[in-house]
């Protein structure tokens, strides 16, 4: 992610860094406020993959440079990691930085977040977004704190586990609620789903049951999208201006947010996307 970082523009935005959602080392974030800001300023809020096991906030420059081009604020949090914890508690420390952003105490606005992720960082925005347990004991909540949910290459449907050292992350005592398709029980926020059909790392199928039992539950406002020939980290890759060509990613992020950054309502009817959403492959 670094080279990635290397080749991103560094303009566009203003960084406010390390601001602390809570008392640990890794409880902090990085909010970039867009220069070209859309009416009513979007956010979005990126947590990043990794395997659950590494990653951190700085490395992703890169993508808060592509979301504030489209005039959106971004944040990007740092959350603990296995071995120092276990499921669910990474997941409890999104919910503390989506509710400590939702409140305002980051920047004095109030406002929900689109709910944004890629790999690991998908599965932790979704279970957020459908889990409402997790808001709820961060003392905010889906409807007040969830604007829609963007999820790249996630792992959303992944038992049974065969990897020994996922098996230590999501220890069996907690591990059937770590599948956000098991939360889909009815009326979702929005929801965007991408994912590259070359991906040998996250199987694509995870996007399609979980599109699949979105709908089945009457949600109609879910896009889901299959890039050819794009692979699992190439995915997020495709944000870069050097290699947009490959992939409409961006552009697809940047109609779903356009057709949902109204005030948030489960039954919300989408407006007008700023441009045609490819259908899935």
């Amino acid at each position: 992610m670094r080279f990635a970082n290397l080749t991103s523009p560094e303009r566009g935005y203003q960084r406010i860094s390390d601001i602390a959602y809570g008392v640990g080392p890794r409880h902090k974030l990085d909010l970039y406020k867009s220069e070209s800001p859309r009416e009513n300023t979007p956010l979005v809020v990126f947590f990043y993959g990794g395997g659950w096991d590494s990653g951190k906030k700085g490395d992703y420059r890169f993508i808060a440079q592509a979301l504030t081009s489209l005039g959106c604020d971004v944040a990007i949090p740092d959350y603990r990691l296995y071995p120092d914890v276990h499921f669910p508690q990474f997941v409890e420390d999104a919910a503390k930085a989506v509710a400590f952003l939702a409140a305002g105490k980051a920047d004095g606005r109030r406002r929900p977040a689109f709910l944004a992720g890629h790999s690991a960082g998908a599965q932790i925005a979704f279970l957020l977004t459908l889990d409402q347990r997790y808001l709820a004991k961060a003392g905010s909540s889906v409807e007040t704190a969830v604007q829609g949910a963007i999820g790249l290459a996630g792992p959303y449907d992944f038992l049974p586990l065969e990897d020994e050292r996922y098996k230590r992350v999501f220890p069996l005592e907690t591990r059937a609620a770590s599948q956000p398709i098991a939360f889909v029980e009815g009326p979702t926020p929005p929801i965007f789903l991408a994912t590259g059909s070359a991906d040998r790392t996250v199987d694509p199928a995870n996007s399609e049951r979980l599109a699949r039992k979105l709908r089945s539950f009457g949600n109609e406002n879910v896009t889901h999208v299959t890039y050819p020939k794009i692979g699992h980290a190439e995915l997020i890759g495709t944000l870069l201006p050097l290699l947009q060509r490959r992939a409409s990613l961006l552009a697809d992020i940047e109609g779903f947010i356009a057709a949902y950054s109204q005030p948030p309502m489960f039954s919300q009817e989408p407006q007008e996307p700023a441009r045609a959403i490819i259908p899935a492959t």
